[in-house]
């Protein structure tokens, strides 16, 4: 059984910083691909970051430059290292993994950006 889990969402101000990490336990994360993903209220499930196992990492647009996506290798987790947030970057956050020719998603992470 995959476990996929993200942890680090909350309520941040707009302008501040925000870190969510997605471990999942029995798996070594470097040698998968790993996204994040959002739903967005009112909105389709949009992708927002990956990253490969050889490194490449894509970012959709209205993220680019503001949002990092990155692996911690000694602590067997994928982070996505968010600044400049905006109200609307609200939305619940998804951290999913490619295994075996499948996708495998975790519960989500709720992120609020409001004043």
């Amino acid at each position: 059984q995959v476990q996929v889990m993200e942890s680090g969402g909350g309520l941040v101000q707009p302008g501040r910083s925000q870190r969510l990490s997605c471990a999942v336990p029995g798996l070594i994360l470097s040698i998968y691909r790993m996204h994040w993903y959002r739903q967005i209220p009112g909105k389709e499930r949009e992708l927002v970051a990956f990253i490969t196992p050889s490194g490449f990492i894509h970012y959709t647009a209205s993220v680019k430059g503001r949002f990092t996506i990155s692996r911690d290798d000694a602590k067997n987790t994928v982070n996505l290292q968010m600044d400049s947030l905006k109200p609307e970057d609200t939305g619940v956050y998804y951290c999913v993994v490619e295994y075996g020719g499948n996708l495998f998603w975790g519960q989500g992470t709720q992120v609020t950006v409001s004043s």
